[in-house]
Parts: C-alpha cells; structure tokens; sequence
C-alpha cells in the first residue's frame, strides 16, 4: 500500500499543491521558499495516525500560525487539508483497497466547546476501491463519525470522538475495520528524519538497550541497537560494511551487546584504537545515524530526509547519494535539500531528477508541475 500522491492545501507557504510520490523524491531550492513545509506536512499526516496532529500544530504555534498566511476570503473560514492516496498493488474482494485519507484542520466555531485557539478536527474521509468503483468506508463531519464494518454495514457513532483527536486512531478494532487499521498502520510506520542530535549530551552517544530493534526511531537514540540487530541477529553486514569502507576508506565499525547493553565503535586505518560512539566527530556520528535509517533489518514504507547533507563534509555526498539510492530499491524515499551537490549525485545513481521548489505571490510551487500532479518532462 505504497504512498503515490500527497495533496497539501492552505499550509503556511503552500496554497495548494497535488504531488505524486515516485520511488525516490528529491526537492530542492534555496532558504525560505517552503521547502520544510514540503516536509513537515508528511509529518502531520502521520501524526494523524497516532491521534496527536491537532497538539502537533499547536506545538507549531496553532492554526493561525500554521495555515495558509497569503490573501484570504472572509466569506469562508480557511481550513488546513492534507490528503494521502495510495497505490494498488493487490486485490482484496471483501473490503476493497484503501485509496486515499484525507483530513481538515481549523478553528472552533463559536458553539463549539473548545478553547479559543485550539486546532480541532473538522473532517476526515477515507475512501477505498473496488476495481473502477469507489467508497467511503469512513466520513467525519463534525462530531458525527459513519464507518463501513467488515460485513459492509454502515454505522453511525455521535460525539465518539473529541474533536481534537482523529477518527484514524480513535477506531482501532482492526478485525472489525481492517481498512481504516491499515491505512493507520500504513501511515504510522513511515519514518521522518528531521535531524539527529549529535551534541555530548545526545542520547545517540550513550549506550542503548540491547533489545532487537529493525529500524531506527526518529531520534535516532536507538541507533547501536539498529547497528547491532544487523551484526548480532540477521548475522549479515556484507552490504554494511561495503557502505562503511564507501564513505571511510578503510575503516570497520564494530556493532554487538555487552550485557543488557548495545554499543558501537567505529576504527579507522590511521588510528591505533576504535573510538566509541561519544569520541565521534559530529559528522561522523550523523551519517551513521543516516547509515542506520537507510540500511536497517526492515526499512518502513517510506522514509523522509529533511535536509540530510547538513553538517556533513562534501566527500560524503557521493556514499550518501549511493546509500539513498540503494534504499530506493526497497521503499519509497522523500528529501528535501539545499544541496545541489547531492542532488546531482542522486541523478547519477539513479536517472531521477531533482524537483525544484521554487516561490511565486508568496505559495510554494514546483517547477513543471501540472495542476493534474504530473510533470511536464514527463509528457516529453
């Protein structure tokens, strides 16, 4: 059930945008055309999965802060909306495939029994699909929630749900709605790598507990346990220690248990001793971090990179670009960068060009992007 498309509509910089998700998707462009937000709003659509995207954007600075700061309308309040379509790949004659999620964001009306401010849940559809035919196996308006069970029957649940929580993961029966339980799995899996702390006091340089771990968390703290699970569990780290030696010529990293611990060392060719996690350079530490996104024992079904290359040297652009594109075999990958570098060695790995983000009257666009979420090069 692979994410194809993303729609975005009224966030910050993004007045609306229809964007189909290939393989790999690499965007790129200069500070402060709305690159983030690209980003950010595949965090909110996971966020959705697990119930917390309206204290998601109030940890951003709340619904004014986050919706759509060009001209507005007064004859209807702006709503965020953010929808994620999906592929079909199989066939499930019972239920039908999921298609698309979609959710609404805004603010209380004023009978609503909400605090001023609060960004509530105003709508929420998911639709599947039988072969041409489409249906809404779940509608939200409101406080009024209808849902298609697994016999097809319809119901109806009233005031079941806060409005600051979703439908998406408040229903959580799967046997009972196994549409609505996967597309909440599906979305609650995805992966988004923001950044990774990397200072003394960062948990990525301590030791980890040693516990079976096939992909790394999005702090990257559990980054030794990824490491090791590879060394330790699957027994394999050909390809591993093939992308260590690409990136440090020469160099072995060391990953396994002490105990109830995990840890890690990394030894270079010109240095009489490893050195463990909390003597790498920050650099270093990073693109071990992406090494354990990108190579873990279970990859999830799509990973996000905001801005990979920051921190890193420029003789690292090249392994990485390789690393992402041998990830892009086994799931889908989304980054945004500033790099023009890394992009361009992205194209060389993988014939995929770079998007630009661009900015025209204050809304992000995309260079070549049809209103339909097709390209124009693609047409030629």
């Amino acid at each position: 059930m692979p994410l194809s498309a993303v729609a975005i509509q009224n966030y910050r910089s993004v007045r609306n945008l229809w964007l189909p998700v290939e393989q790999l998707s690499v965007f790129v462009g200069a500070n402060g055309v709305g690159k983030t937000n690209l980003y950010n709003a595949l965090a909110l659509l996971r966020r959705a999965a697990d119930g917390t995207i309206t204290r998601a954007i109030a940890e951003e600075g709340g619904v004014e802060s986050v919706l759509w700061a060009g001209p507005r309308s007064d004859r209807k309040p702006v709503r965020l909306v953010l929808r994620a379509q999906f592929d079909e790949l199989e066939y499930a004659p019972r239920t039908g495939l999921p298609h698309s999620y979609e959710i609404e964001i805004g603010l209380p009306q004023p009978a609503e029994a909400a605090f001023q401010l609060e960004p509530l849940v105003k709508a929420e559809r998911l639709i599947v699909r039988h072969g041409r035919r489409e249906s809404v196996m779940m509608e939200r308006k409101g406080p009024l929630v209808t849902l298609r069970n697994d016999r097809g029957e319809r119901e109806s649940h009233q005031l079941a749900v806060l409005a600051s929580e979703t439908a998406l993961a408040a229903f959580r029966d799967g046997a009972r709605y196994p549409v609505l339980e996967a597309v909440r799995r599906e979305l609650s899996e995805w992966r988004l790598y923001h950044d990774f702390r990397t200072d003394a006091g960062s948990p990525i340089r301590r030791l980890c507990h040693a516990v079976t771990t096939p992909t790394l968390s999005a702090d990257g703290h559990d980054l030794a346990a990824v490491l090791a699970t590879l060394s330790v569990i699957r027994g394999d780290t050909v390809d591993l220690d093939a992308a260590i030696d690409d990136a440090f010529p020469g160099s072995r990293l060391d990953a396994g248990d002490e105990g109830s611990w995990c840890r890690m060392s990394l030894a270079f060719p010109d240095m009489p001793r490893a050195f463990a996690a909390h003597e790498l350079s920050d650099g270093t530490l990073k693109y071990l971090c992406l090494l354990g996104a990108l190579m873990g024992y279970r990859l999830p079904p799509l990973i996000a990179l905001n801005e990979p290359e920051a921190s890193l040297h420029p003789s690292l652009l090249a392994p990485l670009a390789r690393l992402i594109a041998a990830a892009a075999g086994h799931t889908r990958i989304w980054i945004v960068t500033h790099s023009e570098e890394l992009a361009k060695r992205l194209h060389e790995e993988t014939g995929k060009q770079a998007r630009r983000v661009v900015k025209s009257s204050g809304a992000t666009g995309i260079e070549g992007l049809k209103l339909s979420g097709e390209y124009a090069d693609e047409d030629e």
